[in-house]
Order: structure tokens, then C-alpha cells, then sequence
């Protein structure tokens, strides 16, 4: 009965030793955001966008400066109540020229960063997943501030990740684009 016992509890904590062996792995987020086929687009996207937006805008600042120039060469011939109500035109044009360059900028800087914020979002649960499908019990991720201070290379999985979601964003853009 003694033999049986102690086989018994060797089992066990052999067992118990079995269980705590996990399988963990790291990703440098910053490198897989950036690398991500997604971001690099929208990126893209938005950069060509803030040039388009500030073309135009300075397109607009140059026929207004055109038209000051117009008005200072007239403005000695022009009575001081004709000139009042041209500089308060001017003033107020110059105003909303500079509203329009606000709110045009402002719309740039939210809707890049409602789209990055959703790559993000995309990216976490990527990795999520990958870490299911791959039988992680933890990813950590290093960030730019390096809270990973070292890991054994064998642990870094970032290529792989970058890999698969790239490949995953690919397939999902062909499906995507054959059923249209």
C-alpha cells in the first residue's frame, strides 16, 4: 500500500510539473503595427490626403493674398468708408480661411487616428487569436518604451506574427476582391 502511495504522489507532482510548463512568446507591437500591409496603407492614404487638403488651402491663401495686394493698390483712391468695409471684408474673409484650415486639419488628424486606432485594435486581436491558434498561454508585448527588457530570440515571435497577418490581410483583400 506504501508503494502504491508513494507511485501515487509521484504521479502527481510529476503531473503538477507537466501542467506549469507554459509557452510564452514576445512581439515588438510597434514593428508588427508598422509593418502591417493595413497601416502602411492608410498611412499612404492619409498622407496624400493632408497634401491634397494643404495644396488647396494654400491655393486659397495665395488668391487672398492676391486680392490684399489688389486692395492695397487701390486703397489710397478709395474713401475711408469704402476702405473700412473692404478691410473688414478682407479681415473676415482671412478669418474663415483660417477656420477652414483648422477644421479641414482637424478632420485629417481625427480620421487618421480613428483609422490607426482601428488597426490597433485589429493587430491586439490578431495577436489574440495567434496566441489561441498557436497554443500561447501568454504574448507579451514590447513597446517603445521596452517593457520586455530581454527575452531569448527563440521567444520573439514578431517576424511570424507580421508574417501570418500580412498573409491573413491578404487572403481576407482576395476574397474580398473576388466575390465583388
Amino acid at each position: 500500500m506504501k508503494k502504491f502511495l508513494w507511485i501515487a504522489g509521484a504521479c502527481l507532482i510529476f503531473a503538477s510539473c507537466q501542467q506549469q510548463i507554459e509557452k510564452t512568446g514576445f512581439v515588438n507591437n510597434t514593428k508588427v503595427v508598422s509593418d502591417f500591409t493595413e497601416m502602411k496603407v492608410a498611412q499612404e492614404k492619409w498622407t496624400k490626403r493632408n497634401t491634397e487638403v494643404r495644396a488647396e488651402l494654400e491655393e486659397k491663401a495665395k488668391q487672398f493674398q492676391i486680392e490684399v495686394q489688389g486692395y492695397q493698390n487701390i486703397m489710397k483712391s478709395m474713401s475711408k468708408t469704402n476702405r473700412e468695409k473692404k478691410e473688414q471684408e478682407l479681415m473676415a474673409k482671412q478669418q474663415g480661411l483660417q477656420r477652414e484650415q483648422q477644421s479641414r486639419m482637424q478632420e485629417i488628424q481625427q480620421g487618421s487616428q480613428k483609422e490607426i486606432d482601428s488597426i490597433i485594435s485589429k493587430v491586439k486581436d490578431f495577436i489574440k487569436e495567434y496566441g489561441k491558434k498557436n497554443g500561447y498561454t501568454y504574448i507579451y508585448g514590447d513597446t517603445e518604451v521596452s517593457n520586455i527588457l530581454y527575452g531569448k530570440e527563440e521567444l520573439d515571435i514578431t517576424e511570424d506574427v507580421i508574417k501570418e497577418l500580412n498573409g491573413s490581410e491578404a487572403e481576407t483583400t482576395t476574397t474580398a476582391e473576388t466575390k465583388e
